[in-house]
């Protein structure tokens, strides 16, 4: 067996129904498409959504909340895995680049050091932003914080 003598199994596989020749196939005539009406006619195309005039769902469910357009998304990156970063590695400082090494950030987010957790061992850490209980924490342990 090889590829050019592949064919799918018996029964498998169905001709597709030809429309628009004669009346004799069963769909000669207006060719499935109905009598008038826009969709029988040629270019025709509906938008995503169109319920045929009726209002549409999207347009008929209240409005709620607000969308703050200028809202800057962060990653956030607690203090307990800073520490356990710095353990398992024996890291002195912490940069963008070395979470990016390890899989915890992509390339184009922007950190937050979160204050969850503790640190014991003297870390610089260099992130876009910090909590004031983070900041404190890195610190009281003789670290050191800069902010991108």
């Amino acid at each position: 067996m090889n590829l050019s003598n592949l064919k799918p199994a018996e029964g498998s596989t169905k001709n597709k129904k030809r429309i628009g020749r004669g009346t004799g196939s069963g769909r000669g005539g207006t060719s499935t498409r109905g009598h008038k009406g826009a969709g029988s006619r040629s270019g025709t195309s509906s938008k995503v959504g169109f319920e045929g005039g009726q209002m549409p769902l999207q347009r008929r469910i209240p409005k709620t909340g607000f969308k703050n357009i200028n809202r800057v998304e962060y990653v956030g990156i607690n203090l307990d895995v800073l520490q356990s970063l710095a353990e398992k590695f024996s890291l002195t400082s912490i940069d963008f680049n070395t979470l990016r090494e390890h899989g915890l950030v992509s390339k184009n987010d922007l950190v937050k050091v979160l204050g969850r957790g503790e640190v014991t061992s003297k870390l610089e850490v260099t992130a876009h932003a910090f909590t004031a209980s983070a900041q404190k924490a890195i610190e009281a342990a003789g670290g050191a914080i800069v902010k991108l």
